[in-house]
């Protein structure tokens, strides 16, 4: 089926929402001016408003959520450094290889549960001052995990690993693309996120709702460093005063709305773990994505989401057996609520038709 169609439920990701009337209003009436020289007033407007709501000295606009993480760790490291990364952190496996494209710098991944770090997992993973070895400089965390399974991090674990890292001579960054989602789950303010961080980067173009645009907050000094590699990175924008306002809005009206999408997530994983073929715990479901895995004897993710797609459902594989739904402001509880059945009769009318296909983000077609 389309994805355009006006039946389709898409819950494949919550960068496929479309702006609201009021959104694109604010848009359509936004004063602009030319960003690149400082003189868009409501781009200058996101960023004091963001500086403000996270406690941070700067913030800058970015295009996407990859371009400010890739802006926030070359404010922090040289060629031939490295960063400590979970391994199923976007900036290492979402973000096409850049640190290593744009700035020299490796990632090193660690493990850790629900795609989180704990200083257990990062105790003697820095390197020695040694001419044969990187430098080890920074402290890369994400929050919600995506891939982790959209969990929110503990405020002590995080205080807790920063402080490891500052201890230890690093920097700290977080990739905050969905960083309101956890800040609604978990019930702290984004303040006390942002107290252990050097920078943070916030993506408006995920569950806010925004056609497009993120940014990155930090010191004076790191965003002075940041705005110098986006403008390297192509990023330096114009009139972008259309696409903060859309940022605007969505601070000032879409946050609190997050709630919805999580008792939508949470309401879907339980009507999923009363399904004969599907392995889910809906207690596991913190925030506004919904990991779950298809019994291997009935086919793999990617086979489900193919058939699932022909009838109007899209849903992600994830891996061999795992799929992921992200519920969002376009997905209403009556949409909702007619996922199980669709997954039923996917199920029930077989996938084999649909052997040979890839089956995950990290397979080959």
């Amino acid at each position: 089926m389309d994805p355009h169609s006006d039946t389709y439920i898409d819950l494949r990701s919550d960068t496929k929402t479309k702006p609201t009337p009021e959104m694109l209003e604010a848009m359509m009436t936004a004063e602009i001016g030319d960003d690149m020289n400082g003189e868009d007033p409501t781009v200058n407007r996101l960023e004091s408003m963001v500086c403000e709501m996270l406690g941070m000295e700067a913030a800058v606009f970015a295009c996407s959520g990859t371009q400010s993480n890739q802006m926030g760790l070359r404010s922090h490291c040289l060629p031939g450094d490295e960063l400590l990364i979970h391994e199923l952190g976007h900036i290492a496996i979402f973000e096409g290889g850049a640190p290593a494209v744009l700035s020299g710098i490796s990632c090193r991944t660690l493990s850790g549960e629900k795609g989180m770090l704990t200083v257990d997992t990062l105790q003697g993973k820095i390197r020695a001052d040694d001419q044969h070895l990187c430098r080890t400089r920074l402290l890369c965390v994400e929050n919600t995990t995506n891939a982790g399974g959209g969990y929110y991090y503990p405020l002590g674990q995080l205080n807790e690993i920063c402080d490891w890292a500052h201890e230890n001579g690093l920097k700290t960054h977080m990739d905050g693309a969905r960083v309101f989602n956890a800040t609604i789950a978990a019930g702290y303010s984004i303040k006390e996120v942002c107290a252990p961080l050097d920078t943070i980067s916030i993506c408006f173009s995920k569950s806010l709702g925004c056609p497009m645009g993120s940014i990155l907050a930090g010191s004076k000094e790191e965003i002075a460093k940041a705005r110098r590699s986006r403008k390297i990175f192509g990023g330096a924008l114009r009139q972008a005063g259309i696409v903060a306002a859309a940022c605007v809005y969505a601070l000032e009206n879409n946050i609190d709305r997050l709630q919805e999408d999580h008792d939508n997530a949470r309401f879907l994983a339980e009507q999923l773990a009363t399904i004969e073929g599907i392995s889910i715990s809906p207690e596991e479901t913190e925030t506004n994505l919904v990991f779950f895995d298809i019994h291997p004897e009935l086919g793999n993710a990617m086979q489900l989401s193919k058939a699932l797609h022909e009838i109007g459902v899209g849903i992600g594989a994830m891996g061999h057996t795992r799929l992921r739904a992200c519920t969002h402001i376009d997905i209403s509880r009556e949409k909702i609520a007619q996922v199980p059945a669709a997954i039923k009769e996917a199920l029930n009318s077989g996938l084999n038709q649909y052997q040979g296909v890839a089956t995950g983000p990290y397979a080959r077609g």
